[in-house]
C-alpha cells in the first residue's frame, strides 16, 4: 500500500476498507480506485458512507448519469461501492441496489506481428524493451509488469509468477525462451548499474526502492509507437491484446488463452475471436466447396 496513505490520518472506516483490500491482495491501482470512488460517494452524501440509504444510492447514480459520467467510470464506481457495502460494512442489501449500466465493448486495437517487432525495437533502452516484451511475450497487464520482482522469474519451469494480478488473483504466465534471454541481459546490465537486486523490482523506477510506474510504461509505449511510425492508437494493453490474438490465430485453444490471461470468464477471452483475422481468412466458405464457379466460366451480366 502507498506509504503516503498509510501515514496520513485516516478514519477507522477508511482503514477498515484498506484492510479488507489488503486481505484480498488487491493491486495498488485497485486500492487507489476504490478509495477514490467511495470518497466520491461520501462527498456526494456530505456524511460518512456507512450511513447511506437505498434512496441515497439511487439519487447518486441518477446524479452521475445526468452529469454525463462515462458508462465505464460509472460501472467502476459500482464495483467499488459493492465491495464497500458487501465486505466492509456488511450491507449486501445496499449493494443489490447498485445498477451496472450495459455498454457495448469496442473491439480491441491489435498490432500485426511486424508492428509489434517495430515497436519493441523502437524503445530507447534495454529496460523499456524488456518491460514491453514481458507485456507482449507473456500477455501481462501493465500493472502486473510494473509489480514484478526479480524472484518472480522462474527460469527452471519457464514461468513468470503473477502474484499481484487483477483482483489479487495468482497465476502463472509463460516465459518464452527469447524473453528469458532478454531479461538475463537486462539483469546483467541493471546489476552492474546497481539498480537491480535479487530481491528487488524487475523494473525499478527512478528510485530503485520503487517499481516503474504504469504511467511511465504508457509513455514508453506511446513514444515507441510514434518512433516506429505506427498510426494506431496504442497503449500497454495493446500488447496484451496482440498476444491473445496472435495465439488464437496460431491455433491455441481459447481456454488455454483464458488461463494465460487470467480471465475469470471465457466470454471475455472470446472477444479476441472477432479480431483474429488470420483465423477468419483460414476458414473455407461452404460456397467454395460447391465448385459452381470456374475461372473460364462466362455468362451474361444481367
Amino acid at each position: 500500500m502507498n506509504e503516503s496513505i498509510r501515514t496520513a490520518a485516516i478514519s477507522p472506516l477508511r482503514q477498515r476498507l484498506i484492510d479488507d483490500m489488503n486481505m484480498r491482495r488487491f493491486s495498488r491501482e485497485t486500492h487507489r480506485n476504490y478509495l477514490r470512488d467511495v470518497g466520491r460517494f461520501a462527498t456526494f452524501l456530505g456524511r460518512s458512507p456507512d450511513t447511506a440509504t437505498a434512496e441515497d444510492l439511487r439519487r447518486f447514480q441518477i446524479e452521475q448519469r445526468d452529469a454525463g459520467v462515462p458508462t465505464p467510470t460509472m460501472n467502476s464506481i459500482v464495483s467499488a461501492l459493492r465491495f464497500f457495502f458487501t465486505q466492509t460494512i456488511d450491507r449486501p442489501d445496499l449493494a443489490r441496489k447498485l445498477i451496472r449500466t450495459p455498454h457495448p465493448r469496442n473491439l480491441p486495437v491489435v498490432l500485426s506481428r511486424d508492428e509489434v517487432a517495430r515497436l519493441l525495437n523502437a524503445t530507447t533502452c534495454l529496460k523499456h524493451q524488456a518491460a514491453l516484451s514481458v507485456a507482449y511475450g507473456a500477455g501481462m497487464r501493465v500493472a502486473e509488469v510494473a509489480a514484478l520482482k526479480v524472484s518472480d522469474i522462474d527460469s527452471e519451469r519457464m514461468l513468470i509468477r503473477v502474484e499481484r494480478g487483477k483482483g489479487g488473483r495468482y497465476r502463472n504466465a509463460i516465459l518464452p525462451a527469447d524473453l528469458l534471454i532478454l531479461l538475463r541481459e537486462w539483469w546483467k546490465i541493471g546489476h552492474q548499474q546497481g539498480v537491480m537486486h535479487a530481491q528487488g523490482w524487475l523494473f525499478p523506477g527512478q528510485q530503485v526502492t520503487k517499481p516503474i510506474s504504469t504511467r511511465q510504461l504508457h509513455r514508453v509505449v506511446v513514444e515507441a509507437a510514434r518512433a516506429a511510425e505506427i498510426t494506431k492508437r496504442v497503449g500497454p494493453h495493446t500488447l496484451r491484446h496482440s498476444f491473445a490474438t496472435h495465439l488464437l490465430e496460431d491455433g491455441v485453444d481459447i481456454r488455454v488463452i483464458q488461463a494465460l490471461l487470467g480471465h475469470s470468464h471465457l466470454n471475455t477471452t472470446a472477444l479476441y475471436t472477432k479480431v483474429a483475422t488470420r483465423t477468419v481468412r483460414a476458414v473455407i466458405s461452404p460456397l467454395d466447396r460447391l465448385g459452381i464457379v470456374t475461372a473460364d466460366q462466362e455468362r451474361p451480366a444481367g
